[in-house]
């Protein structure tokens, strides 16, 4: 039997685009998939994305350990603050969504939405809203296929020309993800906000101490980020989200499993983390298009 389509992802149908054609084209559900009038197809997953991903498969994403790590880590609330932050700057991007075409919700784009966890936290805050989460990871889009009732789930690539229309976003999220300033640009409404949070060098410093091999934040992250962003956008306000977490024995090794820090920091069969406080440091910006 077909996989029918999933009720967020019906909002979208007027602004997805087939991502393999150049122009692209408006993308109609079919049976079990949406097919574009050029006769391209992208199989709907039974755990309620859509499969966008064209050509060589993506590199990165999350595999299931790191997806049911994140998922353990993010219900202790240990990042709550850090979300909160997040929507507080969402919904003060989209004041009444003035700028939304007639008859169009506000909408929410989370690139690299990874379980969803922030992208539902906004659509709380804004009731009227819709959203979706992209990611390459097919594991963690059956999550975000979960987290919000507004939220769509698309499997795709953030390095890849995006599969929606022109100008349709009054907020892009990018939290803790790869970027891509282009096509932010070109998604993004002229009157539309990025919202790009990344941490800092404090950020889980205490662990960082104890695994010199975790990956630490490059010194010069704050200059790459200003010059791949400068020439399409401007930063309007920055904010510093620093407190200490309290974390358990298994939610610290949860935190180092659910990053890339987990294919790199060493660890034996053994190992018991205590309980300890960690620092969480980032930076939040609110960019507008130029």
């Amino acid at each position: 039997m077909p996989v029918p389509l999933p009720p967020a992802l019906s909002l979208f149908l007027d602004v997805l685009r087939c991502p393999a054609c150049r122009p692209t084209r408006r993308l109609h559900p079919g049976p079990g998939v949406l097919r574009c009038p050029a006769g391209h197809t992208f199989d709907l997953a039974r755990h309620g994305y859509v499969n966008l991903l064209t050509g060589a498969r993506a590199t990165s994403g999350d595999d299931a350990d790191m997806v049911r790590a994140r998922s353990r880590f993010l219900a202790t609330g240990a990042y709550a603050p850090l979300r909160e932050a997040t929507v507080r700057l969402a919904a003060d991007a989209v004041p009444g969504a003035a700028h939304a075409a007639p008859g169009r919700p506000p909408t929410v784009l989370d690139a690299g939405c990874g379980t969803g966890y922030y992208l539902a936290g906004v659509l709380d805050r804004l009731p009227g809203a819709r959203g979706v989460g992209l990611d390459s990871s097919a594991r963690a889009l059956r999550a975000a296929a979960r987290a919000h009732d507004r939220a769509a789930a698309l499997a795709g690539d953030v390095f890849r020309p995006l599969p929606l229309d022109d100008g349709v976003a009054d907020v892009v999220l990018d939290v803790f993800a790869p970027r891509n300033a282009a096509e932010y640009h070109r998604v993004l409404h002229p009157a539309g906000r990025l919202i790009v949070v990344r941490p800092t060098g404090r950020h889980l410093a205490e662990l960082r101490d104890r695994w010199p091999s975790m990956v630490a934040v490059d010194p010069a992250k704050e200059e790459r980020l200003r010059r791949a962003l400068g020439p399409r956008f401007e930063a309007a306000a920055t904010e510093r989200v620093e407190y200490r977490a309290a974390l358990t024995g298994p939610a610290v090794q949860d935190l180092v499993a659910m990053t890339p820090s987990a294919r790199h920091a060493w660890r034996t069969p053994d190992d018991r983390d205590p309980a300890t406080r960690v620092t969480v440091s980032v930076l939040a910006t609110t960019y507008r298009p130029r």
